[in-house]
């Protein structure tokens, strides 16, 4: 029920990927709702399709911790603890990223060595796309947790993209160690004794040069960046050639996984089309039939990294 075009064209999304990948999806949300956009689709199978009914939603504008508390209905709600109860294998929103984040939280709990969550976006490049995190989920970060994020962020780009070996870098104001505050100059210091690639501190504009494949930051200036990225290609839209705009944009990737939590959860942009919900559901079955959570929990256990 989440996201600015819910529940249409989630709907629509989570059945085209049906109709494309060998699994099925369940539905959360008001029942008569969604069994009403299920009957705009006359020819789907049915039986890979159920919806689950939760009556409540919570708005953009709420407060996610008092939203939940109040609604214990909500549809993110259900559809987390859905998922930790074994009744599906992963979870894909649109909606509130706070309340998304709270709910899988909630319902799934840490990995035993993560002490905060990120979420991780796909930023485009000329060979094949990087890993920016943490995104939004942990605002206030202590170094520890930039490590934890290199190590989870390292996984997903072999896992999503085959990278074998992610060089890692860490988004500072500059590229010399002793640049930045506080926060990155420990982390960089940390980082270069991890089982990580660390190739040292990056600037915001190696962002899109390739020169990292993994660029971890606290979550106040990852979505400061990608929220510039994307208003930045709303603007030259129209100067974009078709493959060019194609790479940029996030439909093509369906979402950003929120790492360092004991379950899958892809978290969708707000403006979410059919094709990026499409898109972030299949991306929700690859991390849960590849066994992601498994392996970000062996590579973390055997990073041994002291926790905050």
């Amino acid at each position: 029920m989440g996201g600015d075009h819910a529940p249409r064209l989630v709907v629509d999304g989570a059945l085209a990927a049906v109709r494309d990948f060998e699994f099925g999806v369940a539905l959360v949300g008001p029942a008569d709702l969604l069994g009403a956009e299920l009957r705009r689709h006359a020819a789907l199978d049915r039986s890979r399709v159920r919806i689950i009914d939760a009556p409540d939603v919570v708005a953009m504008d709420e407060a996610p911790a008092a939203a939940l508390r109040r609604k214990p209905a909500a549809s993110i709600k259900v559809a987390a603890e859905t998922v930790a109860s074994g009744g599906a294998a992963a979870m894909f929103s649109a909606g509130h990223t706070g309340a998304t984040v709270m709910a899988a939280y909630t319902a799934f709990g840490m990995l035993p060595s993560v002490d905060r969550p990120a979420l991780a976006a796909t930023i485009p490049r000329p060979q094949c796309p990087a890993i920016l995190l943490d995104v939004g989920a942990t605002v206030e970060c202590r170094p520890a947790h930039l490590v934890q994020f290199a190590v989870m962020g390292s996984v997903y780009a072999r896992v999503a993209f085959g990278i074998a070996a992610p060089r890692v870098g860490l988004l500072s104001i500059g590229e010399e160690a002793s640049k930045g505050n506080e926060l990155t100059r420990e982390a960089h210091r940390l980082l270069k004794t991890s089982p990580v690639s660390f190739i040292g501190n990056v600037e915001a504009r190696d962002v899109y040069s390739g020169k990292a494949d993994v660029i971890v930051c606290d979550g106040f200036t990852g979505n400061v960046a990608l929220k510039i990225s994307e208003g930045l290609v709303e603007v030259l839209a129209d100067f974009l050639t078709d493959d060019f705009r194609r790479r940029v944009d996030y439909s093509e990737y369906g979402g950003a996984p929120l790492l360092g939590l004991a379950g899958v959860a892809i978290v969708g942009h707000g403006r979410s089309s059919a094709k990026a919900v499409r898109n972030g559901v299949a991306l929700a079955h690859r991390f849960a039939v590849e066994q992601f959570v498994a392996r970000v929990e062996h590579d973390i256990a055997a990073a041994a990294i002291p926790h905050s």
